[in-house]
């Protein structure tokens, strides 16, 4: 808390900026008073799954651009504990998909909440989606050009 305000702390890759995450905010923004967003690090990411297709640098811009954080920070790490200290938060809010992961902060005094981030719609499945899609095409593409002609710009023999 600071002052008479309850601080909100929510975090992630943000990558591929989609609903799910605009839902999560929304929902971390009417838990309290300021909402502080951190956005993890092309580094971290890394760390953990494939890196992001949208740079850092991007995704904290994404982030700047909306309307409900009041502050947006680069995360470097997962583990949250001196943020707590640092930034003074009394809630944490974070997708399902990392169920039981933060409860360690509750001991700290924080409010842990899980968000239901609903099926379907992730970075993740964007990203499959966009492939098979052009993969597709790609097929598409190769089925009406006489056989001579590769789309991918080689002759075929």
């Amino acid at each position: 808390m600071i002052g008479k305000k309850t601080v909100v702390y929510t975090s992630g890759t943000f990558d591929m900026l989609h609903t799910n995450h605009l839902k999560m905010l929304r929902y971390a923004r009417a838990l309290g008073d300021i909402l502080i967003v951190g956005v993890n690090t092309d580094e971290l990411v890394a760390s953990y799954k494939s890196t992001p297709i949208i740079p850092f640098e991007e995704r904290m811009e994404l982030l700047k651009a909306l309307k409900w954080p009041d502050i947006v920070v680069p995360q470097k790490s997962l583990d949250h504990a001196d943020k707590v200290k640092k930034l003074k938060f009394d809630i944490f809010v974070v997708g399902d998909d990392w169920a039981g992961k933060y409860d360690y902060l509750e001991k700290l005094g924080v409010s842990v909440v899980y968000f239901p981030y609903g099926d379907g719609v992730s970075s993740s499945a964007l990203k499959k989606r966009i492939y098979d899609n052009y993969k597709k095409l790609m097929e598409t593409a190769d089925g009406h050009l006489p056989a001579a002609v590769d789309v991918r710009g080689k002759a075929r023999r």
